[in-house]
Order: C-alpha cells, then sequence, then structure tokens
C-alpha cells in the first residue's frame, strides 16, 4: 500500500533537520514506507543508500563498538528499530554537527521519544519527530471506515482475507508484543501481569483513568499502575487524553481519560469476534467513541500536547478540547444517527469559550444546529480532510491504493 502523504511529510523533514525520527507502534509500516521513501524520493534528493536494520546481529555488529563504520557513509542512512540501540544518538550528534554534511539520518523507532529519552536530549535541534500511525480513515475509501473500525488500522489486520485472519494476527501481536517488544526496550515486567492490567484497561477505554482503583483490584500500588499506563502510552498502544482546566469556579475533573488507540486491539481484549457481534457489545459506544476521537486527532494534524478532554463534577463534560492556529475548537462523539444538542454542550460551548462546536457521530450528513454548533457524520469529516490532503499533494487519487503485483517475465 503507498503512503504518500507519508512520504512527503519525511521528505519536507529533511529540508529543517538532518535527523527525521519516524516513530510509531511496531508493524504500523515504518520500514515498508521508509523502502517506498528510498524508491521514491531519494534519487531526487540523495545520491546514496545505506540501511542498518538493528535487529540483525550483523548489523549491530558492524556498529561496534565505537560506530566507526558510520564516519565514511555519504547520502541518506536509514536506521531501524533504533530503540534497540540507545547510545546511537550521541555518535549521531557528532555526525550531523559536521560541516559540509555528507549525510543524514532517517531512524526508525517503536517507541515515543519520552521513553528514546536520549534522543531528544542529545540530539535537541537536529531532529524532527514524525509519527506513523496504523492505517486512517483518511487513507482509506469512506465506505471501508466501518472494516477500519472493527479490525483497527494495523496492515496485516486491516489487510487480512477474511475476518478469521484478522482476529488472529491480532491476537499474535498482542503476545509478542508482551514476550519480545517490551522485554526488548529494556521493560522487564511479567508478560502476565502487563497482560492482566492491559486487558483490565479496555473495560476503562474512553473512562477517566483511577490509578488507585485499579491498582486495588490488581494488589499494585498506584505508582506501579501509572507506570504500566506509561508503558502502553509510550509504545503507541493507548492515548493518554489530559484534562483542561479553565478558570471558571468549578469543581473540574483533574484525572486522563485513556483511549486505546487502536480500536482492533481493543477489540481483540474484549473478546469481539465480528462487526455484528461489536454493535451489540455493551462498550460499543465506548469503542466508537475512541475511534472516533483518535481519526479526529489524526485527521485535524495537531500536536497530541494541544488535545484535552474537560469535566466539572457537576457532570458537565467535552470529550475532546483542541487548541489550533490560536482556535479553540470542540468535538463530542455521539454514537446514535439523531445528533442533538444538550445542556453540558452548552455549558462547555460557554465556559471555554469555543470558537466551534462539533458534533461527531456515525453517518454521512453535515448539517448546522445553531451559530459555531454543527453535526458532521465521522465519514463527512474525513472525506473533508482528504480532500485537504490531495489538494496539498497536487493529486487527485486516494491516499492509499494497491501497488499491483509485477507477473514475472516468461522466456
Amino acid at each position: 500500500m503507498e503512503r504518500p502523504f507519508f512520504l512527503d511529510s519525511i521528505a519536507r523533514s529533511f529540508k529543517v533537520n538532518p535527523v527525521v525520527a519516524l516513530l510509531g507502534p511496531r508493524q504500523c509500516g515504518k520500514t515498508r514506507l521508509a523502502r517506498d521513501f528510498v524508491k521514491e524520493k531519494v534519487p531526487s534528493l540523495f545520491r546514496e543508500v545505506t540501511y542498518f536494520d538493528l535487529e540483525r546481529e550483523s548489523d549491530l555488529a558492524k556498529l561496534e563498538p565505537k560506530m566507526l563504520a558510520l564516519e565514511s557513509l555519504r547520502g541518506l542512512v536509514v536506521m531501524d528499530e533504533v530503540q534497540r540501540l540507545p547510545r546511537l544518538f550521541e555518535a549521531l550528534r557528532v555526525l550531523v554537527d559536521r560541516r559540509p554534511l555528507p549525510a543524514r539520518f532517517l531512524i526508525l523507532g517503536s517507541a515515543s521519544r519520552d521513553l528514546i529519552r536520549q534522543s531528544s536530549e542529545t540530539l535537541a535541534g537536529r531532529i524532527s519527530y514524525l509519527e506513523l500511525t496504523p492505517f486512517q480513515g483518511t487513507e482509506i475509501q469512506p465506505a471501508m471506515l466501518s472494516k477500519l473500525w472493527f479490525r483497527g488500522g494495523f496492515p496485516r489486520s486491516f489487510l487480512a482475507a477474511d475476518v478469521e485472519s484478522s482476529i488472529e494476527w491480532r491476537q499474535e501481536y498482542t503476545a509478542t508484543y508482551l514476550e519480545r517488544d517490551l522485554p526488548s526496550l529494556g521493560i522487564q515486567i511479567p508478560a502476565a501481569t502487563l497482560r492482566r492490567f492491559w486487558m483490565m484497561l479496555a473495560h476503562y477505554h474512553a473512562q477517566i483513568f483511577n490509578a488507585s482503583e485499579i491498582g486495588g483490584a490488581m494488589g499494585l500500588s498506584h505508582h506501579t499502575v501509572q507506570r504500566y499506563l506509561d508503558i502502553l502510552s509510550g509504545t503507541f498502544m493507548v492515548r493518554v487524553l489530559q484534562p483542561w482546566s479553565e478558570n471558571v469556579g468549578k469543581r473540574q475533573v483533574k484525572a486522563p481519560k485513556i483511549f486505546f488507540r487502536d480500536s482492533g486491539i481493543l477489540h481483540t481484549l474484549l473478546g469481539v469476534s465480528s462487526e455484528k457481534d461489536l454493535r451489540l457489545h455493551p462498550k460499543v459506544g465506548a469503542s466508537w467513541e475512541g475511534f472516533a476521537v483518535e481519526e479526529v486527532i489524526r485527521a485535524s494534524h495537531v500536536r497530541s500536547e494541544d488535545c484535552f478532554f474537560w469535566a466539572t463534577h457537576n457532570r458537565a463534560e467535552l470529550d475532546l478540547f483542541v487548541l489550533k492556529d490560536g482556535r479553540r475548537l470542540g468535538f463530542e462523539v455521539k454514537y446514535t444517527d439523531a445528533p442533538r444538542i444538550t445542556r453540558s454542550m452548552r455549558i462547555a460551548l460557554e465556559d471555554l469559550k469555543l470558537d466551534q462546536l462539533t458534533i461527531v457521530f456515525p453517518g454521512k450528513e453535515r448539517f448546522p444546529l445553531e451559530d459555531h454548533v454543527e453535526a458532521v457524520g465521522l465519514q463527512a469529516l474525513i472525506v473533508q480532510e482528504n480532500r485537504q490532503r490531495l489538494a496539498e499533494l497536487g493529486s487527485a487519487e486516494p491516499l492509499l491504493r494497491t501497488i499491483p503485483r509485477r507477473r514475472p517475465k516468461t522466456s
């Protein structure tokens, strides 16, 4: 599958900094995107390309003991799974400070910059960060949105030949994540303990996070529970939406709200086995809320640091509060085919001084409800953002399309 928007983002980032970090969960397509970048963009940007896969012992050996192998390289250097070699960042700082600059570096990692602390500390002012997500709504045909919700966006889950294969892949993915991926980051927590926490967290999806309550149920301190949440957040499994505090003279909720970032992983942990079962599941509303919130954040091109939720102890709340270009934008998600303005929304509109309030619901239509209040079907919102991305790329083609398989030549 081609993802030209991300390819263009990498090329633009190299105009700003000599190091570009492409971060995202394992199996979201980082390696494939890097290879596509080398194939499509490199001929016009770089003359030479060198590739290191740090999961291969042979490639790790090439960089030992002092990474002298990097000093003579020119053009573009691609380094996959950089979290396996944290001290790499100190070497990169020395290399990119040379003048003239002989090489630029595209580094791929399966952990956030908060977990790869050395990158943000050592390469400050020299590195651009891009987050590659699994497939998102703006990259697919609108009619496939329901499939994306149920299966999630991980390529091998979304593109699986049938539902059973998709579910099996997700089950294997969660096991590998706990048993191999986290230990490779130096996180030594028993897989069974973290799996229990992960499954319990699935029932808190789209709810206020209560570390003490979960800790009490698991026999753990709230500090330990918070650490577990930080790990899931730092590896792109969970979104921690921080509360917004406004000077409104009301008691406001100060704990964060949590969402599984991939709806397919959530459904696996909940044991949902079909789209029909999903629509009958007690968590269907919470599942759709998380899916819609994640899609709105991705489609809006806003940083995670600019996204919040808001709630008071008098039960006024707003699912998503976004600061963008000096504007205050509110989003309320409703799993209904007849969205309407509620008292809670009016309070949020007034107290937060929103420039625009959007009620996101399952559907294709969009229509105004009042001044500064609009109901927008998620499919309509995604179609609009898709058109904007296509305009940026100067293309009229779908952003995500299958690359035809080449037939082997016959003699």
